[in-house]
């Protein structure tokens, strides 16, 4: 895999399965925020991927696909972060956890 190939974010929330967490309000409105937010410094793509409800863990995980590492540093610095971060209390009260996935 080539150095200009795309990067990835994962942004995941764990919890049990009685926590808070509206996964229609999150597919439904915060991804196309984040969307909206971070495009323009080189978001290519989001998606959601949810386990059984019963599933204690991990409750959503988050693919956020860059552009390149420079997108992803220009996103998480762009004052849109503050607004995205602000919206995470509308659908959960867990805390999210970013992971970078490095190609070799």
């Amino acid at each position: 895999m080539s150095q200009l190939a795309s990067q990835t974010v994962y942004v995941t929330y764990e919890g049990a399965p009685g926590d808070r967490f509206d996964r229609s309000y999150y597919v439904d409105r915060h991804l196309p925020f984040v969307m909206q937010a971070w495009q323009r410094y080189g978001l290519e793509s989001v998606a959601a991927f949810f386990p059984p409800l019963t599933h204690a863990g991990t409750l959503v995980i988050c693919e956020c696909r860059f552009r390149d590492e420079a997108a992803i540093a220009t996103a998480f610095g762009s004052p849109e972060t503050r607004e995205v971060m602000a919206d995470v209390p509308s659908f959960t009260d867990l805390a999210p956890t970013r992971l970078r996935i490095t190609p070799p």
